[in-house]
């Protein structure tokens, strides 16, 4: 769950310039926001599960290398 807080001030460092239309509540704007980040987030790690655990078939020298080098 994404901490409504930073992307309230994220959205409105990024909107700075941009009317946003009467009729639309920024606190509406930022939970909207939200919910389209975090829909998007499941099939993201999903993704990155795939490829980082190479379909399936791990290249566990890789993973160690990855680790050693964080």
């Amino acid at each position: 769950m994404l901490d409504r807080s930073v992307v309230d001030n994220f959205l409105k460092d990024e909107l700075e310039g941009i009317k946003i239309p009467e009729g639309i509540k920024w606190k509406d704007l930022v939970e909207t926001f939200c919910r389209y980040i975090e829909d998007d987030y499941y099939e993201w790690i999903k993704d990155n599960f795939k490829s980082f655990f190479n379909h399936g078939n791990p290249d566990w020298k890789w993973i160690k290398e990855k680790i050693e080098g964080t």
